[in-house]
């Protein structure tokens, strides 16, 4: 039987029992994070509220067709998926209800969730500047403007114009440098590298550990995984290769979230509004940070990963991540323009 086939079943058999599931003592979690970590987290909500986690996990682009499909019908109260672009898709397409939580508005600050409160942020990733300790000095790289620098020619990799990481940081370029100044950046950048675009951020910290090229963009929680890796070989690349914090003079580091929105026919609303405002519980922004690297957006609470506090504290891009994805289609025209593949 084809995978397809068996998903098709597996999907269906969901689908019939969880539509049953109204009593507000069950949650239907449709989800795109894969990480272990994460099973903690929800396994403390569980025992904290006694409701119970049916739970669908997928890539974006399936969890947001299959929600298409199911229409009024779909038995999901909740979508968790990475980056604001994503997010930004979902809502477009009419997904979410908005939720108005004190707790929420409260514990999460404003430029990290929608403004009508159809999604909000629980989780923070920046986009680091990566390279090779041997060959780069971190003070040649104070921007992400830097990149484009003909002295990097033929010696940068980078990830394909299609991923959403790559999307989400020309969305903030175009807000903070406009469009004509943003697609001269794209084009420069292309003109440096030193092959083609492919790959995931793992694929380009490897790459500069390997000496196929010498700089890349990376979200930290790639380079932390390799860094805090039980794997010598692992931790051999992270040691080859520095990270800095781009922007600090100017508009501060890129960031984004991983962040979930209650989906507009939720047959369980009051038990989805009560997950969201875990999820910004001290203990569940804990789990993200110490589980998966990722910074809490909840200001002030200390965290027990040391990878990110040998980052120290730096200074973030203030602009509401929401416009990353409203930014979203003029980002790709701009890769497309360029030829960037």
């Amino acid at each position: 039987m084809s995978v397809i086939a068996i998903t098709f079943i597996i999907s269906t058999i969901f689908a019939a029992s969880q539509a049953m599931a109204q009593d507000n003592k069950s949650l239907n979690l449709y989800s795109s994070r894969h990480y272990q970590t994460d099973e903690a987290l929800y396994a403390n909500f569980t025992r904290h509220t006694g409701i119970r986690i049916n739970r669908l996990e997928a890539s974006e682009d399936a969890l947001i067709e299959r929600i298409r499909n199911e229409g009024a019908r779909s038995p999901a109260d909740v979508l968790v998926t990475v980056d604001a672009g994503r997010l930004w898709r979902a809502e477009q397409l009419g997904f979410f209800q908005p939720v108005q939580s004190p707790l929420l508005e409260a514990r999460i600050p404003e430029n990290y969730r929608e403004p009508n409160g159809l999604w909000f942020g629980f989780s923070l990733r920046t986009r680091l500047i990566a390279y090779h300790k041997a060959k780069v000095q971190a003070a040649e790289l104070p921007t992400y403007e830097s990149l484009v620098d003909p002295q990097w020619k033929g010696r940068i990799c980078m990830r394909s114009s299609t991923s959403i990481y790559n999307l989400s940081l020309m969305g903030a370029m175009i807000s903070h440098l406009g469009e004509a100044a943003a697609e001269q950046w794209a084009q420069g950048v292309k003109a440096n590298l030193a092959r083609d675009p492919k790959g995931g951020d793992t694929d380009q910290l490897k790459s500069v550990a390997a000496g196929e090229c010498d700089l890349t963009v990376t979200n930290q929680y790639y380079y932390a995984r390799l860094a805090r890796s039980g794997k010598p070989e692992e931790r051999e690349i992270a040691q080859k290769v520095g990270v800095l914090l781009p922007n600090q003079a100017s508009w501060g580091a890129h960031v984004n979230i991983s962040g979930a929105g209650v989906m507009k026919h939720a047959p369980n609303r009051e038990a989805a509004v009560k997950f969201l405002e875990y999820l910004a519980s001290d203990q569940a922004q804990r789990y993200f940070a110490e589980g998966n690297n990722e910074w809490p957006v909840v200001v002030g609470l200390k965290i027990d990963n040391p990878v990110l506090a040998a980052l120290g504290a730096f200074k973030q891009d203030s602009l509401n991540v929401a416009v990353l994805g409203r930014n979203q289609p003029a980002a790709q025209k701009i890769y497309d323009r360029v030829d960037w593949k």
